[in-house]
């Protein structure tokens, strides 16, 4: 009897481990952003998304010749172009793959599937390379995005978070602060407490940037509130951070581990039989 046990726990092993990597190899070859996007979907309308992953990449590239502060207020627009503006709580999940899918994760996908935690539901990346090639966010995506590139180039920067909204600040040599909004794509050449002093001062940036008067007013009620500060995405999202680090390395971690340990299994069998 045990035999039996020991013999279909090997089987079941060897075809999850076969399974679970063709899932991932499958994955390897499926572009994770939505093949088109409709103004009527889309919070800016015919003005949002206009670059593709691969323009978008490019164009957050660093020219030789741009000191820290040029770089940054280069990539805030560059951002927001590079990243659909969804309605996020409109639709179906499974539209805009706010689900993760199964190809691309099944870790992630069962997470949303099956655990009620709304945060996995429809999920938002904290690895701005995977935000990127989705292509979809809100401003809380589109400042981690901001905030790692900066990283990258070693540019001091925080998350600021006000009521309903996710901006980036940074200090360049000068040792002033100045803001950054990716998501509506607007440099603000004020600290963060200048603002949420005299909210005003913003809304002739936004107005420069084509953005309508209820845009203007729900910000400037935004900006007149306390905000907090992150020192980074680590920090902003801890735990969904690492475990989305993780869930990446262990969809191929798990199979490949189940596919030793089958195979183990069967060479020992066969050397008992041979015995």
């Amino acid at each position: 009897m045990m035999k039996k046990v020991n013999l279909a726990f090997t089987i079941a092993a060897f075809l999850i481990s076969l399974i679970l990597i063709s899932i991932n190899i499958y994955g390897l070859f499926q572009d994770i952003r939505p093949k088109v996007f409709f103004s009527d979907q889309l919070r800016f309308k015919q003005n949002d998304i206009s670059l593709s992953y691969k323009q978008t990449i490019n164009n957050i590239a660093r020219n030789q010749n741009e000191n820290d502060q040029q770089y940054a207020q280069k990539i805030t627009p560059v951002i927001a172009q590079g990243v659909a503006h969804i309605h996020w709580k409109k639709f179906e999940n499974t539209k805009f793959n706010q689900l993760i899918p199964v190809w691309e994760n099944y870790i992630l996908f069962l997470m949303g599937k099956f655990s009620g935690i709304p945060e996995y539901e429809k999920y938002h990346y904290s690895d701005y390379h995977r935000s990127l090639k989705r292509g979809i966010g809100i401003c809380g995506d589109a400042s981690m995005i901001m905030s790692q590139i900066l990283d990258e180039h070693n540019i001091h920067n925080q998350l600021l978070s006000f009521p309903g909204h996710v901006i980036v600040s940074a200090k360049f040599k000068d040792g002033q602060e100045y803001l950054f909004d990716p998501d509506f794509g607007v440099y603000l050449p004020y600290s963060a407490e200048e603002i949420s002093q005299n909210s005003s001062l913003v809304i002739s940036h936004y107005k420069n940037a084509g953005y309508s008067n209820d845009d203007l007013k729900a910000l400037t009620r935004i900006y007149s509130n306390n905000f907090e500060r992150w020192n980074g995405v680590q920090h902003f999202v801890t735990k969904k951070y690492y475990f989305e680090y993780f869930s990446y390395f262990f969809i191929w971690a798990f199979p490949c581990l189940l596919l030793l340990v089958s195979a183990y299994l069967l060479y020992i069998r066969k050397k008992r039989s041979n015995s």
